[in-house]
């Protein structure tokens, strides 16, 4: 465990519910960006299966909890999407 990957994922936790917030805000995907997220998502889902395979401890708790609120803007960027061609 490394007191650096904890606050690598605190500081990106403290992000997401700002644009999670946004998102739900502006019900828009204007400067939002579909490649990032699916890359984030894929960088957490790598940190994740890293911890199971390598080294777990309990920081897989904020790879989950970073996971679940980048995938929450996914969703709330396809429902925005859909919202925008209405």
């Amino acid at each position: 465990m490394s007191i650096f990957e904890i606050g690598m994922l605190i500081c990106f936790g403290f992000a997401w519910p700002t644009a999670i917030h946004k998102s739900i805000k502006s019900k828009s995907i204007e400067g939002k960006s579909l490649l990032f997220i699916y890359v984030v998502l894929l960088g957490y889902i790598f940190g994740i299966i890293h911890k199971f395979t390598n080294s777990f401890d309990f920081v897989v708790v904020l790879y989950i909890i970073n996971l679940l609120m980048v995938f929450t803007d996914l969703i709330l960027y396809y429902k925005n999407k859909k919202l925008a061609i209405k």
